[in-house]
């Protein structure tokens, strides 16, 4: 199984440019998903205004990538607004009246913010095979870049303007570059392990997690070989410094800089009414409107909102429940769901290939496995941290909040069967060779088959991407990116009025116009067209799980009906006599 580094990397640029023309391909006729709303009009009041007071409760720089092509369109600002001069955090006003209602392109902002997001999943890409490549073996790197590039997820969301994707990157950079620095402790190794750790903690507030990460491995790594713990602990937290003065702090500084600080005091006092920690919240209202401090105090202002959300959670529909508390089992259940079988096959072996070498070597030398597999150890380590805190966080919206750890999933399963392909007699490498080939082949057929709908993407088990709504929905399944085409079936059916409840980030008013109008749960007794979001459907007809006491079943009326049509895979379209 020996390959030459050309042919791999031949190889690599092929995949890469595959994930990227299917990503621009498959999301030309999505429109505008939930968290787009906020996020678009976010990044670009970053950049026209630096003043952050829309969308503080997630950092600016995926939002700033995905703004970067908007500068160069004429476009009008609602800065006149009441959501920009009134409202505490009115981004969702504030996103309708900007890509809607302000005489701009709607299509035009959408299409051109999602193109550099298409960039950073591709540039991720490139980033998880460097890292497999430089810490294992070619061969593993090209098997872990095969299971990203054909990964249903990490297409899905990789065409968003939405966070998930710069969490993963963030996650692959800070890992990559903390690992060189244990390793080789030089000043360099220092100062970019700080950069990446303070870019990391830029892209996503869930990576907080790397601090105890980092601090875990740390730890491990001088134990495991003898080396000057107090000489690894200075120098991490030099890199810890490093990441809030030279990287958060500057970032949060020209982000705030029209930003007034009365204004910024007041809707931190606002916002964090119902925050818990009494500490926390006077430490982030004092910080608010003093110079300099005021940054890194916005900064944990965000930090705070979305520590409070996942710990409050969400309502939302699973496994025919209604619930605003959250499911333990929900991320598991989801992450088996939403992954391709073939993938789950290709755990299944690795795991079975590294047991049968563990029982050979009867269990022994645990602690010179992790001294000589030292990068092994930290993923997994990541992979319980982050895990953990998912499944116990009530915040279950989906499983692209745990597409941080897929990249490590790549990296583990692909460097245990490529080392057992090569140290295996040549019966048994030519077996596991063919079973290889024909898990990835079916691997790339289930991700080639739901094409163009990847956000719908569920694997068999759970009915393939016309059928997982039976189990969630949410950014698992109905996100809003099927209205454009409810428009064209309206247009091609020549449609005159159609009652529709939507849930998403496009603007039904926008592309119906006055064939529209609002479907209300009461609203049974009515004839004609009806279209409905199947997230709004399955939460109006689910059952209340154990504790939950507001309404369900409104719309069981129109789960009793058959649909007549959808409008992609998330709305299903009804005619009722």
């Amino acid at each position: 199984m020996n390959m030459s580094n050309k042919f791999v990397n031949l190889c690599a640029f092929l995949l890469l440019t595959t994930m990227l023309v299917t990503s621009i391909l498959s999301m030309k006729n999505d429109s505008a998903t939930m968290d787009e709303l906020a996020h678009i009009p976010a990044g670009y009041s970053y950049l026209t205004h630096q003043d952050y007071r829309i969308n503080p409760e997630h950092p600016p720089l995926a939002k700033d990538l995905s703004a970067l092509p908007l500068l160069f369109m004429n476009l009008n600002f609602p800065e006149e607004s009441s959501a920009w001069q009134n409202d505490v955090n009115g981004q969702w006003q504030l996103g309708t009246e900007f890509i809607y209602q302000s005489g701009n392109d709607a299509d035009k902002i959408i299409f051109w913010s999602r193109i550099p997001m298409i960039v950073l999943l591709i540039l991720l890409g490139w980033l998880l095979f460097k890292f497999a490549k430089d810490f294992f073996n070619k061969e593993s790197a090209l098997l872990v870049l095969a299971l990203f590039s054909f990964s249903p997820s990490f297409i899905a969301h990789g065409r968003l303007v939405t966070t998930d994707i710069a969490a993963t990157f963030g996650v692959v950079l800070a890992t990559y570059f903390w690992l060189k620095f244990l390793t080789n402790p030089s000043k360099k190794s220092v100062i970019l392990a700080g950069l990446s750790l303070g870019t990391g903690l830029l892209m996503k507030f869930s990576l907080i997690l790397l601090i105890p990460f980092f601090a875990v491995v740390t730890v491990a790594y001088a134990l495991l070989n003898k080396k000057q713990f107090s000489r690894y602990a200075l120098l991490a937290l030099v890199s810890g410094l490093t990441a809030l003065v030279f990287v958060i702090t500057p970032v949060y500084l020209i982000h705030t800089v029209n930003y007034p600080a009365e204004r910024q005091l007041s809707d931190t006092k606002e916002i964090l009414q119902s925050f818990p920690m009494e500490s926390l919240k006077s430490i982030c209202t004092w910080a608010a409107d003093k110079p300099v401090v005021r940054a890194p105090g916005h900064y944990l202002l965000g930090l705070l909102m979305a520590t409070q959300r996942t710990a409050s959670g969400n309502t939302g529909y699973f496994l025919g429940e209604i619930s605003g508390s959250g499911w333990w089992y929900y991320f598991p259940t989801v992450f088996f769901l939403k992954v391709p079988l073939a993938l789950h096959a290709l755990a299944f072996l690795s795991f079975l290939l590294l047991l049968l070498k563990c029982v050979k070597a009867r269990f022994k030398g645990i602690k010179q496995w992790m001294r000589s597999h030292f990068a092994e150890f930290s993923m997994v380590v990541f992979l319980l941290i982050y895990w953990f805190v998912s499944i116990n966080g009530k915040l279950n919206l989906g499983v692209r909040h745990v597409l941080p750890t897929f990249p490590f999933i790549y990296i583990l399963l692909s460097i245990g069967i490529v080392a057992a392909i090569k140290n295996s007699g040549p019966k048994l490498q030519k077996t596991l060779v063919v079973l290889l080939s024909l898990l990835l082949g079916w691997y790339v057929a289930s991700s080639i088959t739901c094409f163009p709908f990847y956000l719908s993407y569920f694997n068999e088990i759970g009915g393939g991407y016309m059928g997982g709504y039976e189990y969630v929905v949410d950014s698992n399944y109905d996100w809003g990116q099927d209205l454009k085409r409810l428009r064209n079936f309206v247009e091609e059916n020549d449609i005159e009025r159609i009652r529709l409840e939507y849930f998403g980030g496009g603007n039904p008013e926008y592309y119906l116009k006055d064939r529209y109008l609002k479907l209300n749960p009461e609203d049974k007794y009515v004839s004609g067209w009806v279209a409905i979001s199947v997230n709004q459907l399955q939460g109006g007809s689910g059952n209340p799980a154990p504790g939950y006491d507001q309404p369900t079943g409104y719309y069981n009326w129109l789960k009793e009906q058959t649909p007549v049509a959808r409008a992609g895979t998330s709305i299903f379209i009804y005619y009722l006599e």
